[in-house]
C-alpha cells in the first residue's frame, strides 16, 4: 500500500509540474500580448481623447503586471497564491475607481472623441483580449490566482465590445457620452471582477494551512 501510495503520489506532483509548465507559457504569451497593447492604446486614446481607450489601456497594463504576478507565484503553496489573487483583486478595485474619475473629468470637460480611432484600436485590441481569453480559457475553474487571470482577460473582451459599440454611438450622436457611458460600464466590470476575486481569495486564505507530514 505504501509504494502505491508514492506513486500516485509521484503521478499527481509530475501531473501538477506539467499543467503548471504549460500555464506559465501560456501566461508569458498573453503577458506580452497585454504590455505590447497597453504601449499601442494608451497612445491612441490620448490623441483621441477617448475615455473608454484610455481605460482600456490602463486595463492592459494593469493585467500584464497581473500576470506577472500569476508566474512569480506558479507551483508556490496556496496561501501564498491566494494572497497575489487578494492584491490582484484589489488592484482590479482601484483601476475600477480611477476609471470612474476619468469619467468625471470628462465629463466636466465635454470631450468629444475620435470615433474612427477609437473603431480601430478597438478591433486591435478585441483579436488581442480574445486570443489571450482562448489560451486561458482551459485555467478558467482553477485555484484564485488561475481564476483571476481568466477574469481579468473575460472582462477584456466584453470591454472592446463597448469599446467599439461606443465609437459607433460617437459617430452616430456626435457627442462623447457614449464613451463616457461605456468607460462606466468597463468601471462596474472591473469593480464586480475585483469582489469576485477578493471573496475567492479570502475563502482560501481562511482555509486551514496543511499540517506537515512526518
Amino acid at each position: 500500500m505504501g509504494a502505491s501510495c508514492c506513486g500516485h503520489d509521484h503521478h499527481h506532483h509530475a501531473d501538477s509540474t506539467q499543467m503548471d509548465a504549460r500555464y506559465r507559457r501560456v501566461l508569458w504569451a498573453v503577458l506580452a500580448l497585454n504590455a505590447a497593447m497597453f504601449a499601442v492604446e494608451i497612445g491612441a486614446g490620448v490623441a483621441a481623447g477617448s475615455a473608454s481607450l484610455q481605460a482600456d489601456a490602463l486595463d492592459f497594463l494593469g493585467d500584464a503586471a497581473n500576470y506577472g504576478i500569476s508566474l512569480f507565484v506558479i507551483g508556490m503553496a496556496l496561501r501564498m497564491r491566494a494572497f497575489a489573487a487578494l492584491g490582484k483583486g484589489i488592484s482590479m478595485g482601484l483601476f475600477g475607481l480611477w476609471v470612474i474619475g476619468t469619467v468625471v473629468w470628462h465629463v466636466i470637460h465635454g470631450t468629444l472623441p475620435n470615433a474612427v480611432a477609437m473603431g480601430a484600436v478597438g478591433f486591435a485590441a478585441l483579436a488581442v483580449n480574445a486570443a489571450s481569453f482562448a489560451l486561458l480559457w482551459a485555467y478558467r475553474g482553477g485555484d484564485a490566482n488561475m481564476r483571476s487571470a481568466w477574469i481579468c482577460t473575460r472582462n477584456d473582451v466584453v470591454g472592446n465590445l463597448a469599446v467599439l459599440a461606443a465609437a459607433a454611438g460617437v459617430f452616430g450622436t456626435g457627442t462623447g457620452w457614449p464613451d463616457v457611458l461605456v468607460a462606466t460600464i468597463m468601471a462596474g466590470l472591473a469593480l464586480q471582477g475585483a469582489w469576485t476575486v477578493i471573496r475567492q481569495s479570502l475563502g482560501e486564505l481562511r482555509q486551514p494551512a496543511p499540517v506537515p507530514a512526518e
